[in-house]
């Protein structure tokens, strides 16, 4: 929640605090923000590059709260689960897996479920599972990548639009008027600026992330083997006892 709270502060502070000289020049008009002005004499494209930063933002934030370790793997609930998969006790796993919405704990209940049929298709089920759960880690992140791709291209298109608009100035007005033409390249160049912040911002969000999936994997795939070392233990353990019973009876 604190990670919130400084999220917003920054935005706040990036947004609002550049404005107070304005704001005191001019009677505190909201027309008067710099932000305001910005997308004001970006033009219409400067909108679609605002959109698209602002739904950048949210899926960040979206991946930031829910790529959380804690989220995907829980060292408390692993230790409980592998310490019933080791007395065979399987039934009582799987429902307390069902009672933890985890990545985890869905790849150790596909492992329990396959638990009585042996290793190799524990080690299926758990593969297929955390092949499942390692694509929904990456949810969001494509999205992210997309903006990252577009937002230039956002940009260029407002350049263009932005030049176009100098010459029709040019042509209306001739050369003796600057202030006419100026307006034009003024938009051509914000929406370049802005085309390519927002795809810095996206594509610098993409890889951090991605990067944060990678090593949740990792952590999942060696936590998965020493789960599957715990099952393998509980069933080796039980065919031995199950051995030494049907010996015992056929002694006697």
């Amino acid at each position: 929640m604190r990670y919130l709270k400084f999220i917003t502060a920054l935005i706040a502070a990036i947004t609002i605090f550049p404005a107070i000289p304005a704001f005191a020049a001019d009677g505190g008009g909201f027309e008067n923000m710099w932000i305001v002005l910005v997308f004001k004499r970006g033009g219409p494209v400067m909108l679609l590059i605002l959109f698209s930063s602002i739904f950048a933002l949210g899926l960040s934030l979206e991946r930031f709260f829910n790529l959380r370790r804690h989220k995907v793997l829980n060292d408390v609930f692993m230790h409980e689960i592998m310490k019933l998969a080791s007395k065979g006790e399987f039934e009582k796993a799987i429902k307390m897996c069902k009672s933890v919405d985890l990545p985890m704990s869905r790849i150790a209940q596909a492992g329990l479920l396959r638990g009585k049929f042996g290793v190799l298709e524990v080690e299926r089920a758990i593969e297929s599972a955390g092949a499942h759960e390692a694509t929904l880690l990456q949810t969001n992140l494509r999205v992210i990548g997309v903006v990252a791709t577009i937002a230039p291209m956002l940009g260029l298109l407002g350049t263009v639009t932005g030049m176009i608009d100098s010459f029709n100035a040019i042509s209306l007005e001739g050369v003796g008027n600057p202030g006419a033409v100026a307006g034009g390249i003024a938009e051509a160049l914000l929406n370049t600026a802005a085309g390519i912040i927002v795809a810095i911002m996206a594509l610098g969000s993409y890889h951090f992330f991605q990067n944060r999936v990678d090593k949740l994997i990792y952590e999942m795939e060696e936590v998965s083997l020493r789960f599957v070392e715990e099952i393998l233990h509980a069933t080796t353990e039980y065919a031995r006892k199950n051995l030494e019973t049907v010996r015992l009876e056929s002694e006697v």
